[in-house]
């Protein structure tokens, strides 16, 4: 069971990969317009349909090697939790960080690096929501490997839209509050027993 839910985690996570580069080729035939034309544009109505296509594109090959391994790294190890908490996790790091750069952006903005550090935050705070020891090792070693990525949430690079890696940051931690245990196991104490809990 355990090897079968890591294997469809590496499937999953190779096809993500697989479509982000297969979107690069694409984006390479139609020319720089595609990327204007599918990339967020802070403040502007032709720009919000980026929020969903920009992540899909990236700006160069060296833009997208540097978020394909942490990408799949950070995809496998959360999907080995099950597709499902994967997809909320995926989908709350993805418009969060596609909104809070069309929010307060500084210019045209693709790349997958917001959902990428959306992924991190919520596997090095996960732990904490969930009292998981084990996940909780797992993020100190994910820290030791990654920890530098942090920066990337302050603008100390120019050209590189720290907007997105902040708030992508903070959509991975509003999925871990929404997803902890501790929160559904007290959703579900409040509403009681099921007619099929109660005694026979």
């Amino acid at each position: 069971m355990i090897a079968k839910r890591a294997r469809t985690a590496l499937y999953v996570s190779l096809g993500l990969a697989a479509l982000i580069w297969a979107c690069y080729f694409i984006a390479l035939l139609i020319g720089p317009s595609s990327l204007r034309e599918f990339g967020i544009l802070p403040r502007r109505l032709d720009g919000l349909d980026g929020i969903l296509f920009g992540p899909l594109l990236h700006a160069g090959v060296n833009h997208l090697l540097g978020n394909t391994l942490p990408l799949v790294v950070f995809s496998f190890l959360t999907l080995l939790e099950g597709a499902r908490r994967y997809a909320v996790v995926l989908a709350t790091s993805w418009l969060a960080s596609g909104v809070g750069v069309w929010l307060f952006g500084g210019g045209l903005t693709v790349g997958i690096s917001g959902v990428v550090f959306g992924l991190f935050a919520y596997l090095m705070v996960r732990g904490i929501y969930n009292r998981d020891i084990v996940q909780l090792l797992l993020a100190g070693v994910l820290f030791l490997i990654y920890g530098s990525l942090l920066w990337g949430v302050l603008p100390v690079n120019i050209g590189v839209s720290w907007q997105a890696h902040l708030f992508g940051a903070v959509g991975g931690v509003l999925a871990a509050v929404l997803l902890s245990r501790h929160r559904q196991n007290r959703r579900t104490s409040k509403s009681g027993p099921s007619r099929w809990e109660g005694p026979q």
